[in-house]
C-alpha cells in the first residue's frame, strides 16, 4: 500500500532537487568566463528543465501541488555562489562547486529511494532514480573540469 502523504513529500523533494540545481546554474552562469563551462553548465539547465517540465506534467496530471524552493534557501544559494567567487572564479574552482552541489542532490535522492522503496509507488521512485541518473552523469561531466 502506497502512503498518499509520503508519495507527495516524495515527489516534491524530487521537484524540489531539480530546482535547487537549476537555480544553482542560473546564480553561477554569470561568474563563468570559459566558454566551454558555459556551454556544459547551459547543456545541464536544459536536462533539468526538460525533466521539470515532465515532472511538472506528472504532478499535475495527478493532482499533486508542487511546493517550490523557498525564498530563504534560493538567498542563500545565490549569497553562497556570490561569496565562493569573489575570491576565485576559475573553472575548476566552479566544477567544483557544481560537483559538491550535484552530489548533494544525488545523496538526498538514494535516501529517498531507498527509504521509500515499499511505501512509494513505482512511478514517483522512477522519476527519482531518472534525476538520480541525470545528476550522476552531469556529476562525471564536471570532473573533466576540475
Amino acid at each position: 500500500m502506497h502512503d498518499i502523504k509520503l508519495n507527495n513529500e516524495t515527489i516534491n523533494n524530487v521537484y524540489k532537487n531539480a530546482h535547487i540545481a537549476l537555480q544553482s546554474i542560473s546564480n553561477v552562469l554569470p561568474e563563468v568566463t570559459d566558454q566551454k563551462m558555459r556551454d556544459e553548465l547551459n547543456l545541464q539547465y536544459d536536462g533539468y528543465d526538460k525533466f521539470i517540465g515532465k515532472l511538472s506534467s506528472f504532478m499535475r496530471d495527478n493532482n499533486i501541488e508542487a511546493k517550490d524552493v523557498n525564498v530563504m534557501k534560493k538567498a542563500m544559494l545565490f549569497t553562497s555562489v556570490k561569496m565562493n567567487t569573489l575570491t576565485d572564479d576559475s573553472t575548476s574552482h566552479i566544477a567544483d562547486m557544481m560537483i559538491k552541489g550535484t552530489v548533494m542532490g544525488i545523496t538526498e535522492l538514494r535516501q529517498l529511494i531507498s527509504r521509500g522503496q515499499d511505501k512509494i509507488s513505482g512511478e514517483i521512485i522512477d522519476y527519482a532514480k531518472e534525476l538520480l541518473s541525470l545528476e550522476e552523469s552531469f556529476e562525471e561531466r564536471l570532473k573533466t573540469y576540475l
